[in-house]
């Protein structure tokens, strides 16, 4: 399921990280890669607020939906 679809406090493992080179390296970059654990902090209209890597990172709707966990 994509990132979107967890609801606040859950937490998951990432399974896969889609889109274009570009978007995955920008993800790669904060942390989004396959294996690593994220939980989500909030949603607000689709856009994520989650903890990965001892971080806080808000992502919008539209690069979650490419984070597959």
């Amino acid at each position: 399921m994509p990132l979107t679809m967890m609801k606040t406090g859950e937490a998951c493992s990432i399974k896969r990280v889609g889109g274009k080179e570009e978007v995955r390296r920008f993800l790669n970059s904060l942390g989004f890669v396959a294996g690593s654990d994220v939980t989500m902090v909030s949603e607000n209209k689709g856009n994520v607020i989650v903890n990965i890597k001892e971080s806080r990172v808000a992502i919008s709707r539209e690069m979650a939906n490419k984070i597959m966990v």
